[in-house]
Order: structure tokens, then sequence, then C-alpha cells
């Protein structure tokens, strides 16, 4: 008897010890362990999540998958795994209609309804079902092709509608709920955890997606990913061609705004410095006797424009915006996207080592023209042709009309300039710091420089990045 009472008060010990271990991640880092269903919830979302069925009348025939419901982004296979199954392909012929599938949720109770671009664009005619299998004829409010997202409209004022939660709350690791349409299959939910965030796929300029391993198939795109809440944290985008287990959202932070941007004016408008920017290599940290590689390197101020007005200038390193911290370009371009045309926003940037502010009123931008490039000189030592630009020849590789400087034409084949990185197209900005706008300046340093010692040069390529380089002479 004693022996089982011994036993047994050791079992008790290790099973309050095994549970302890376990209350950290159920309570003190508020992570919610799995549930024992999602019943409750998709019952709940249910009523908000649509599928979305959209027509296109082709004239000419073909296959023309390519023309309608382009990928939005140039091409990227992820979108096209999305809806490439739905669609009708045609032999050639006259006239037709080609049909696509996918799915959104509703927002209001008067109708508004959140999804992909991709999934309404250049439809003719757009069908809304909700889960009681009522149809509604919707109507496009506004559409953003940047980011993937559009806004669309059915008639009516007592719709149950889904709020937008924040993706910015949830971690890695906690647990979601996808609801849509895979392949045509209404209201299916499927549960995976987030598996990442911040996501750039190269997809386009505001790339910051979710990732998660939730069950995401063709039909999906459009439709919410929800918190155990039932609050909207994501709206699901993009697969990878063949992947299994990997799915990509819109983070429910961005779309916020610029849902409310459709909603309000058809369109979205972004600020604009009027700057090209890139992230601070630790090369570009040395060249420019940096302690860290944090905040963004300003490469062009073009002029007339806010920054040029505020007194920012190329070499400049912005390291907050409203007094919140920037640690790479992607970060900055972000923030400053996030905030309207017309706004004002302080600008905190490092000069020489000293910290200044700027305050800048964010504008539209505006194109540059192209031109065409014309060389001067032979090989340097270094390996490499130089042209002089002027008026009619920036827009060649990407520079703003009126841009001044040296720019290389042409590489020798081995040379210490090919080896280095240099490419065809970058713009020789310095020499050893010192700057140099023709090839006179140019020379007179190169010559000033003994055989065998070390040359800095620093380029600007197109118009967002500094690279620097060491040669030897």
């Amino acid at each position: 008897m004693k022996m089982n009472v011994k036993i047994t008060g050791i079992a008790v010990a290790v099973m309050v010890l095994f549970f302890a271990l376990l209350s950290p991640l159920n309570g003190a880092q508020g992570v919610r362990m799995i549930p024992a269903g999602f019943s409750e919830l998709a019952e709940k979302a249910r009523p908000a999540v649509v599928n979305i069925r959209t027509v296109k009348n082709i004239r000419g025939g073909g296959r023309v998958f390519n023309h309608f419901f382009g990928e939005p982004f140039g091409g990227q296979d992820m979108f096209r795994e999305f809806m490439e199954p739905f669609f009708r392909h045609q032999t050639p012929r006259r006239n037709y209609e080609q049909n696509s599938l996918g799915s959104g949720f509703i927002i209001s109770r008067d109708g508004y309804i959140v999804t992909n671009f991709h999934v309404i664009d250049g439809a003719d005619a757009i069908s809304v079902k909700l889960y009681d299998d009522k149809e509604y004829d919707a109507v496009v409010v506004g559409r953003d092709p940047n980011t993937d997202l559009a806004l669309i409209k059915i008639e009516g004022d007592d719709f149950v509608p889904l709020k937008l939660g924040s993706s910015s709350d949830i971690k890695v690791g906690t647990w979601v709920v996808a609801i849509g349409s895979p392949f045509g299959l209404e209201q299916t939910v499927t549960a995976g955890i987030v598996s990442a965030k911040g996501r750039i796929l190269g997809s386009g300029p505001y790339d910051d997606f979710i990732q998660t391993d939730a069950s995401i198939n063709p039909g999906n795109s459009g439709g919410p990913l929800l918190n155990l809440d039932g609050d909207v944290v994501g709206i699901n985008t993009a697969i990878i061609k063949s992947g299994q287990g990997i799915g990509f959202a819109i983070p429910s932070d961005m779309a916020r705004g610029i849902v409310a941007q459709l909603k309000d004016k058809g369109e979205v408008t972004r600020g604009w410095m009027g700057v090209a920017i890139q992230d601070i290599t630790p090369e570009l940290a040395d060249y420019y006797g940096i302690k860290d590689t944090q905040g963004v390197l300003v490469g062009m101020v073009y002029k007339d424009h806010p920054a040029d007005k505020a007194g920012i200038e190329a070499g400049d390193i912005i390291t907050r915006v409203n007094d919140v911290p920037v640690k790479s370009s992607r970060e900055l371009s972000a923030s400053i996207a996030g905030h309207g045309v017309g706004e004002k926003v302080t600008v905190t940037y490092i000069r020489n080592g000293k910290e200044n502010k700027a305050s800048v009123v964010l504008a539209k931008r505006s194109e540059s023209e192209p031109g065409t490039l014309y060389s001067e000189a032979g090989f340097d030592d270094f390996g490499m042709k130089l042209g002089a630009l002027d008026d009619d020849t920036a827009g060649r590789f990407g520079y703003e009309r009126g841009t001044r400087g040296l720019v290389v034409t042409e590489l020798e084949s081995g040379s210490k300039a090919e080896q280095s990185g240099i490419r065809v197209g970058d713009m020789l900005k310095e020499v050893n710091r010192k700057p140099v706008e023709t090839l006179k300046q140019y020379g007179d340093i190169i010559d000033g420089i003994e055989k065998g010692s070390r040359v800095q040069l620093l380029f600007r390529r197109g118009n967002s990045s500094f690279i620097a380089v060491r040669l030897v002479k």
C-alpha cells in the first residue's frame, strides 16, 4: 500500500511538472493551443464569404488566358495557378464567353465585397453567390493592380459582414482558417498556421505577404484568412506552382487603407517623396563611414519634387518617418505609400554624421522622358569605357532627363571592372570621394593616383541604387 501511494505521488508530481512546462505556451505568451474544432468559427463566417463568377466576352477566339484575367504582377506562376483551371479553353471562333471563378467576403451591411484584382480584371459581368444560394449581380467600385485588391458591390442593406482584424498582431505559429471556393467547391473551410510574415515574392512594389499552410487552391483567391476570433487577417491571393502547403495572403493592415480609398475614390493614390532609395550594404556603410546598415540611403532626388523642395539630398540616410523607424527601402516605400497625396510627413535623416529633420508634403509621381547615349572614350585603366550624358541621352539607361555625369558604356572582357560587378549603364558619381561629372575630371583624378594604389569608385545604378567598388590601379 505504501508503495502504491509513493508511485501515485510521483505520477502526480510528474503531471504537475508536465503541465507547468506547457503553461507558458498556453497563456504567458498569448498563444492559443489547437482548438477542439473550427465549426463555430466557420458557422459565424460563412454568411459573409461569397463565390464570385465572372464572364468575359471574347471576340476573335483562341486561347486567351494571358489577355483575360492576366496575372497582375507580370506573369507570376502563382497567380496563374489560382485562376487557369477555371478557364474554358476554346478553339478559335468568332465570339464566345469565357468564365472564371473566385472568392470574396462582405465587409459592410450594404454589400461591399473585397476580392482580388485578378479575379475580376477584364470581366464584362460579375455574379456573386452567397452561402444560401442567393445570387446577385455585382459592379466594380474600384481596383488596385499594385496590391491585387479590388472592391465590388451588390445591392442590399442587410448582409452579414466580416471585420478586418489586425494582421500585425497575429504571430507566426498561430492558427488561421481559410474559407473560399477552391475548384468551385463553395464554402470550403481549411485550417493551418501562419508559417511566416513579410514574405516578398517579387510580384509587385508592395510585397508583404502572410505565408500560411492552411490549404489554399485555385478558387480560394480573394477569400478571407481568419484568426480564431473570426476577424479577417489576410486576403488569400497566391500559391506557388507545384507547392505543397504554401499559400500567401495580403495582410489586412495593408488592405484596410486601400479598401477605404477604393470605396471613397474608386482608385488608390499613394504618397511620393521624389527619391530613389536603396538598402545600405556593408560596402556602402564603409564608404560613408556608417556604423551599421540601419536606415535607407537616398540614391537620387528628383528635381522640384517633394524631397527636393524639403532640402533632402542624394547621399542622405533616412532613418524615420513621423518618428517611426525605417530599416529597409521596402519599409520606407510602404510607409510613404501609406500616406495620401498632399499629406505632410516628418522625415528624419543623417547627413555627414548629423541628424536632421525635414517636413515633406507628398505628391504623385511623374515619369521622366527617355533618351539615347553616346560614348566619348576608350577603355580606361580598369577596363571600362565611359560616356557623357546630356538632355537627350539620359533615358536609355533609366536616368531622369537633365541628369549630368559619366556612365559606363562598355566593359572589357575579363577586366578588373567587369570582375568587380560594375555593369554597363552604371553612372560614376565619385572617385575617392571626389565628385566627377566630366571625362576631364575623371582623367585628372585617375592620373594623380599612383599605380598599385587602391581606388574607391561610387556608382549609381539606374534611379534606385548606389554601388561602391574598390579597385587597384
